[in-house]
């Protein structure tokens, strides 16, 4: 059995960090990499490259925006009702291109996979997180709760 992964201001911080490299390199290696673009045939082509250096950065720009949300309601910016309606992490990012991925330079290849692993860590991080902290009642709900109050108070 695993256990469910706490979330903290010292991890998110981790995260954080990790993730700003981390697009940093991605970010570096493809413009590096679409410079030399045609120079070996083993290597994708300029649509492929860019729509993987695009599906890359943009899965890492999500757990940045995540974390910045995180970041927020630790600092008292956001209170948990902001959070949740706003702070949420899409759940179908697609995938990289497995046969892409394959052509790509090794250390290029690893960003991807690092950048795969970052998302299902933050993904794990989210689901646990919104399990761990009750939803925060909305309007109408509130309302039905203040009218069966007064309700009972006639009674």
């Amino acid at each position: 059995m695993t256990s469910i992964p706490s979330i903290n201001p010292r991890i998110v911080e981790a995260l954080y960090i990790e993730a700003l490299v981390l697009a940093d390199a991605a970010r570096a290696r493809f413009d590096e990499l679409r410079e030399d673009a045609g120079k070996t045939q083993s290597e994708p082509d300029g649509i492929e490259l860019t729509c993987e250096a695009l599906r890359t950065t943009t899965r890492v720009m999500h757990c940045l925006a995540w974390l910045l949300n995180h970041r927020a309601w630790f600092a008292g910016q956001l209170n948990a009702g902001q959070l949740r309606r706003h702070g949420r992490l899409i759940t179908h990012f697609p995938a990289s291109d497995a046969a892409i991925v394959s052509r790509l330079p090794e250390d290029l290849a690893g960003l991807v996979h690092e950048s795969e692993r970052l998302y299902a860590r933050i993904q794990r991080l989210e689901q646990a997180w919104r399990t761990e902290i009750p939803p925060v009642p909305g309007a109408i709900e509130r309302l039905r709760d203040r009218l069966a109050g007064a309700a009972l108070k006639q009674a």
